[in-house]
């Protein structure tokens, strides 16, 4: 092989696992992508389809009651020793019965000492080995308890699923807050870094003129102090990339140590902002926080009734067949014997107990209805600020706009001004501090816009095509 192939060979081996390495090693989300991992990551989403699973089981059970069930048993005794029990002295009432006929007979005379006493004697009635098998199958006819769970497991299957539905747009607000506070840090870092670049090219064009002679010692010190007055802003700024990447890190339950990036733009969109009645309307009916506490309060209903079943009769229908036998030796006797009938039970005195927890449901059930009501007044007091909210930072979307547009024309302005002689440090570095601080505050109005709009969507409860399919799922 020639060394020029050689050499070829190893440069493509190399590049080939820079490649690899780069693919496993760094990994990029957009919003979706982050979204959709963190909704299959997250324990307390797991939990909760766990839950939605729960009940789903708990439905087939509550339903379980309302079929027949069948009980079979088995059982198999030894005596050791058989037990006994005092019983008259067959011996002395046979023997005693036979002297009285051949007296009253004649057939030979009265002699009462041939008469025994009569006494009691321990006997056994019971054979050394006994089996029996038996079957019963029960059909529950009236049972109210039985008939409310089933309607009570259902709500509760409703229940969860709409807690599953809040878990999963509290988690996508989260994913949002994390994924635009990662782009905001991130492109606050690189204003920062271009700010800094700025004033490290004034530096180098101030120091060219000052070894020519042409700035003054003062202007030279004002360029390198604008220079190192920066820098520890941009340091800043890296460790608040890294922390915001950190808490992205969490919120996709992803391991701490991988590496990642966001990527996508903090980029104004117009939205159409709801009326805030039509708003407040919408976050009532369709609000998930509103609608669990909604079902939680439909199953109260269903407990209290479930507590005034017991009220109520039971009625069941029973079939018994049972098989037995019974031997001293292993010879058995066996037999059989068939039973069917109903089973009839009531409650008519139970100290009160029903009645407590009937009240007690009923308390739960007026807790629940004030939760619910204080809950709603929350949403609608956030709902109105958070659109006001949207109104407000909308309004200044095009002030800061136009303010970067500004300053970046003052900026060039000042640079060309020193260039040209006519201009002065002092005012390369305003305008260089006056760009820095236009480009954050659009960033950081428009982080604030784009957040607001993810607050309210969850507060009116808004889920896209995906998002639902992966309830469903």
């Amino acid at each position: 092989m020639k060394k020029n192939d050689l050499t070829r060979l190893i440069s493509l081996t190399l590049l080939f696992f820079i490649i690899l390495m780069s693919n496993t090693n760094g990994q990029s989300f957009t919003l979706e992508q982050a979204i959709e991992t963190a909704l299959e990551n997250n324990r307390e989403i797991k939990i909760a389809k766990m839950e939605v699973q729960k009940a789903e089981e708990a439905v087939d059970e509550a339903f379980g009651y309302a079929l027949p069930s069948l009980d079979v048993s088995a059982g198999f005794s030894h005596f050791l020793a058989k037990p006994k029990m005092a019983f008259p002295d067959f011996e002395s009432l046979l023997t005693n019965a036979t002297y009285n006929i051949l007296f009253s007979e004649n057939v030979i005379p009265r002699d009462e000492s041939k008469l025994l006493p009569m006494q009691t004697k321990l006997q056994s009635f019971a054979q050394t080995n006994n089996y029996e098998a038996s079957a019963q199958v029960t059909q529950i006819l009236f049972n109210s308890a039985v008939f409310r769970g089933i309607g009570a497991s259902q709500i509760y299957l409703e229940l969860s699923r709409e807690q599953l539905k809040a878990k999963v747009a509290e988690v996508i607000l989260s994913v949002k807050q994390a994924f635009y506070g990662t782009l905001l840090s991130q492109q606050m870092l690189e204003i920062s870094k271009a700010s800094l670049r700025n004033s490290e090219e004034n530096l180098s064009n101030v120091s060219s003129y000052h070894k020519q002679g042409l700035t003054s010692d003062y202007e030279m010190m004002q360029a390198e102090v604008m220079v190192e007055n920066i820098r520890p802003k941009v340091y800043e700024l890296e460790n608040m990339y890294s922390d915001a990447l950190n808490k992205f890190k969490i919120v996709l339950g992803v391991d701490q140590t991988s590496e990642l990036e966001a990527v996508g733009e903090i980029e104004f969109s117009d939205y159409d902002i709801p009326e805030v009645d039509d708003a407040v309307s919408e976050a009532l009916k369709k609000n998930f926080d509103i609608s669990s506490l909604k079902v939680k309060q439909q199953i109260d209903e269903e407990f209290i009734a479930l507590d005034r079943s017991e009220y109520w009769p039971q009625l069941a229908a029973f079939g018994n067949y049972t098989y037995a036998g019974s031997a001293d030796d292993w010879n058995f006797q066996n037999y059989s014997s068939t039973t069917v009938g109903l089973s009839f039970s009531m409650n008519l005195f139970n100290g009160g107990r029903t009645k407590n927890k009937v009240e007690q449901s009923l308390i739960g059930l007026r807790q629940t209805e004030e939760q619910l009501g204080n809950l709603k007044d929350f949403i609608v007091s956030e709902v109105k600020n958070t659109i006001n909210e949207i109104k407000f930072v909308k309004i200044q979307v095009d002030a800061v706009e136009r303010n970067v547009k500004l300053a970046e024309k003052a900026y060039e302005i000042a640079n060309t001004r020193y260039n040209e002689g006519s201009g002065t440090q002092l005012e390369i570095k305003n305008a260089n501090i006056e760009l820095q601080t236009a480009r954050t505050n659009r960033l950081q109005v428009v982080y604030e816009y784009i957040i607001a709009i993810a607050k309210l969507e969850k507060l009116i409860g808004t889920l896209d095509v995906n998002e639902m399919k992966f309830i469903n799922d």
